[in-house]
């Protein structure tokens, strides 16, 4: 993830911003429909050659990382979605190399989010939902990342566009123009339509775009995109902040979290993961499974 990295962080201040004031009162009406909440934890790819021979078996072929990245982790940002709609038979196969329990996270397609009035791409969104729809009980929560250029004056478009999405397919919204976030006005208006549609938002923690994290949760679901700087201390502090937050979420209400761990090139993304889901489980009480690395056997080590 390109957006919002800065070559310098020395002087970022990573404190995680407190609560939206609307957030917690509306985890609280969630409160007493209590059940054990869904925690997904996972990274933006599940090919990457780093990983073989670590936290995939030595010598597997490409094809089969899907296959062997299910059995780590249990839910994986689905960015392929956004450059094209994979067509049945790519469903399938994703949908029966996974175990249960595992969901995947489909990101819109950028002809829907980036090329004009979203309403303009109503046939595509049908199409898009239904192809993913095909992945079943292993559809998580999707995602539509909104560009920059999309701003509070562009509501009734969302708006419109949210209502057509089927209650089947799960929605958060990724924000990033500023006016969002300093017009308390244009804000107020957003969150009360994806309240009142229950759509999630998309909290995004990234160095040199501090401002988006508007932590206001519309639903019980939370979606976390955190990027980190190369297991820099602070990926490690930021980390902890989350757990903390997330605590206080969960005792409030929260039924649903999806995380995602960004690193550079993703090679230490499965590191600070195995920390966020370690830490999770500690702090919080969960039984997130955290996965494991490879031992390869060196020849002759046996004796």
């Amino acid at each position: 993830m390109d957006f919002g990295k800065l070559p310098d962080i020395s002087r970022v201040d990573f404190a995680l911003p407190t609560d939206h004031p609307d957030t917690l009162p509306l985890l609280n009406r969630y409160s007493k429909r209590y059940k054990k909440p869904r925690v997904y934890i996972g990274l933006p790819v599940w090919v990457n050659k780093a990983w073989v021979g670590e936290y995939y078996p030595a010598g597997i072929k490409e094809k089969e990382s899907l296959l062997w990245y299910g059995k780590q982790f249990n839910t994986i940002e689905l960015n392929s979605t956004h450059y094209h709609i994979p067509g049945p038979d790519t469903i399938e196969r994703w949908r029966n190399s996974v175990p249960q329990g595992f969901t995947f996270c489909p990101k819109f397609p950028q002809l829907i989010s980036h090329e004009g009035p979203l309403v303009s791409s109503l046939d595509l969104t049908a199409t898009f939902c239904e192809a993913i729809a095909g992945l079943e009980d292993k559809l998580g929560c999707s995602f539509l990342q909104l560009p920059p250029y999309f701003g509070p004056n562009q509501l009734k478009d969302l708006e419109k566009f949210v209502q057509y999405i089927p209650e089947s397919v799960p929605l958060a919204i990724e924000l990033r123009h500023p006016d969002w976030f300093v017009d308390n006005v244009a804000s107020l208006e957003l969150f009360e339509v994806l309240e009142k549609f229950r759509v999630s938002t998309v909290l995004t923690d990234v160095s040199g775009r501090r401002d988006v994290l508007h932590m206001r949760l519309t639903t019980p679901t939370a979606m976390v995109r955190f990027v980190g700087n190369g297991l820099h201390p602070t990926d490690y502090t930021r980390i902890d902040d989350w757990v903390s937050r997330i605590k206080v979420w969960l005792e409030a209400g929260l039924q649903e979290l999806y995380f995602f761990v960004h690193e550079p090139d993703n090679t230490t993304s499965p590191e600070l993961a195995t920390y966020l889901i370690n830490q999770l489980n500690k702090v919080c009480g969960l039984d997130v499974k955290p996965p494991k690395k490879f031992v390869q056997v060196v020849q002759g080590e046996l004796f």
